[in-house]
């Protein structure tokens, strides 16, 4: 089977949003994926450049807008948003 690179960078970044954490003025994320999908959202623009010993990664401005609405396109529940409940995944 082939896959649709375009969609795994998507769900990629989407995946990566979900570690996300504020480090001083940058928005990191853990770097543990596949490096070539990494590449692939390097080359897109959507996080600075992987390669380094650092364990995270750095989203740009325009990957940190995307995360969002990758998320929703790929994984909402089609339940309403409510902040207070867990955001954890539903093993039901």
């Amino acid at each position: 089977m082939k896959h649709d690179r375009a969609k795994i960078e998507e769900v990629a970044l989407a995946l990566l949003g979900l570690t996300r954490f504020q480090d001083g003025s940058v928005l990191r994320a853990w770097k543990g994926m596949d490096w070539e999908v990494l590449d692939g959202l390097f080359h897109r623009g959507w996080i600075h450049d992987p390669k380094g010993k650092a364990k995270s990664i750095v989203f740009t401005e325009e990957g940190a807008r995307l995360v969002g609405e990758f998320q929703d396109r790929h994984f909402a529940s089609g339940a309403p948003a409510d902040d207070t409940t867990d955001r954890s995944c539903d093993h039901s």
